[in-house]
């Protein structure tokens, strides 16, 4: 038996912000991160529709880029103290993914992170707040999941928080919020929904309702990204739909090691972070190439390749067409190929801000680290301890995959 959740309901189009007027209730908090929201006048938009709808509301401002335990906590505090009956986060992942767990902590104080970070362990929400989702970014697709990122920093570990209880009741997918988007951010929050949407086609939970979700938001994204990227509105709109779609498949689908990779290399160097987005686009070409090794995994990328029109004879040629193409479109997004090329805000360098000496260091625990994650149990290959390193290795250096 499978399961397919998304929000109650979804708001989409021009405009769409306007239906916070049409929520009900007495109280709403909002978590904002920041402040791309407030410049842009869509978080004082925000606060006058609901406001419109006869609520009182309390902002949770200043949330991080990769949201820390720390935050979630703070968060929770607040609005045990405010006791909203709606929760509404707006910005990119970063906010919404925070929100989401805050939503936890807000409805059962006495439980511990460590109680959550089991998959599918949740305890049941909405026993005090409705929670509605407006994503700013075309990528994470948090809206429509059942999946929160949340860094634990003293760790150096991502953990993918997932539970079905935090799939929002309300998503709100304006494009007006996308637009606002530096084309860097573009093409991180691009690639990555590419990766939810191709990680989902070929996860060994795929099915018949979650294919022509992915396989339609590749074609949108591989249309409309570049010239998203290069500043066409008509496009980037296109896009937030995409990834939207592409949300719909991997939270039901779920995702593989190339998320497990970027999980947890993400916070585990000194240099600096590895963006998430930039950092799925990075690993991506190498798992599909670790991954055609599994002949129905191999039958599905060629497919794909397919389906967006590639050259190919074989399986082999067509699988080896679709990594072409997605690395011609990490060039063509000033995307570095490996880690080694990784500059400051994940644009290519000649020098990495990872050292490679450190990273070969850690190498063994951040790939075990990989294999734990909750993302790998529906990747098509199983890596061992020594795949699972060569795998990094190759990510750090661009090299190819023989095994």
């Amino acid at each position: 038996m499978y399961r397919f959740t998304l929000p109650r309901d979804l708001y989409h189009g021009e405009d769409a912000l306007s239906s916070l007027k049409n929520l009900s209730g007495k109280k709403a908090v909002v978590v904002v991160g920041g402040g791309s929201m407030k410049r842009f006048g869509f978080l004082d938009k925000a606060v006058d529709y609901l406001k419109e709808a006869g609520m009182e509301v309390k902002l949770i401002e200043g949330v991080e880029p990769d949201p820390s335990v720390e935050t979630v906590m703070k968060g929770a505090a607040v609005m045990r103290e405010f006791e909203p009956d709606w929760i509404v986060a707006m910005g990119g992942g970063s906010p919404i993914d925070a929100a989401k767990a805050m939503w936890v902590f807000y409805e059962y104080p006495n439980t511990t992170f460590e109680e959550i970070i089991t998959p599918f362990s949740f305890p049941t929400l909405r026993t005090k707040a409705k929670f509605c989702a407006i994503p700013s970014t075309s990528g994470t697709a948090t809206e429509v999941t059942a999946f929160s990122v949340i860094t634990d920093y003293a760790k150096g570990i991502k953990y993918p928080l997932a539970d079905f209880n935090i799939t929002p009741d309300v998503a709100i997918v304006d494009p007006a919020l996308a637009e606002t988007m530096p084309a860097k951010l573009t093409a991180h929050t691009g690639m990555d929904a590419m990766t939810h949407a191709i990680e989902a086609y070929v996860s060994t939970l795929n099915c018949e309702y979650t294919d022509p979700l992915a396989l339609h938001a590749i074609e949108m994204i591989h249309d409309n990204l570049k010239k998203s990227y290069e500043g066409d509105m008509a496009c980037r709109d296109k896009m937030h739909d995409a990834q939207c779609l592409a949300g719909m498949a991997f939270s039901n689908a779920l995702l593989g090691i190339v998320h497990s990779m970027a999980h947890k290399t993400g916070a585990a160097f000194t240099g600096g972070h590895i963006i998430h987005g930039c950092a799925n686009a990075m690993y991506l070409p190498k798992v599909i190439k670790y991954n055609s090794k599994d002949p129905v995994a191999a039958e599905r990328y060629a497919k794909i390749a397919k389906f967006i029109n590639l050259k190919g004879e074989t399986t082999e040629e067509l699988v080896d067409a679709l990594i072409a193409e997605l690395r011609s479109m990490n060039d063509q997004l000033n995307i570095p190929q490996g880690i080694k090329n990784y500059g400051p805000g994940g644009v290519k360098a000649d020098e990495s801000i990872i050292d490679e000496k450190e990273f070969l260091e850690k190498l063994p625990e951040v790939a075990k680290n990989a294999i734990a994650d909750a993302c790998t149990g529906s990747n098509p290959r199983q890596p061992n301890q020594e795949e699972m390193e060569k795998l990094l290795k190759a990510c750090y250096y661009d090299t190819e995959i023989d095994f």
